[in-house]
């Protein structure tokens, strides 16, 4: 699958991955936002600076609005935050539901 279709899989809770990726165990996962309750009650559109807001978890009043992201287990166990996909992700078919 493409790019795009690998993202809708995440934003649903899924992990995918790249086929070519060399690396074992590597795959990219949504770490879900978080934000006060009084922007849940804001977001009457459903988005929270335009990203939909079932992608956050309530927070604690007072805090910071903490933005969903993308992260990387990568292929040493350790984890990226906020991976960025390289112009060659965005552009590859070879995109798969990673197992598990």
């Amino acid at each position: 699958m493409n790019f795009g279709e690998a993202l809708k899989q995440v934003k649903l809770g899924y992990r995918a991955a790249r086929g070519s990726w060399n690396g074992k165990g590597m795959f990219v996962y949504l770490e879900h936002g978080s934000a006060p309750t009084s922007f849940h009650q804001l977001a009457e559109r459903g988005t929270i600076n335009g990203v939909s807001s079932l992608l956050f978890e309530v927070g604690h009043e007072g805090t910071t609005v903490r933005m969903p992201h993308l992260s990387l287990k990568a292929a040493d166990g350790s984890r990226v935050t906020g991976w960025l996909a390289s112009q060659t992700d965005l552009l590859a078919e070879d995109w798969v539901v990673y197992p598990g």
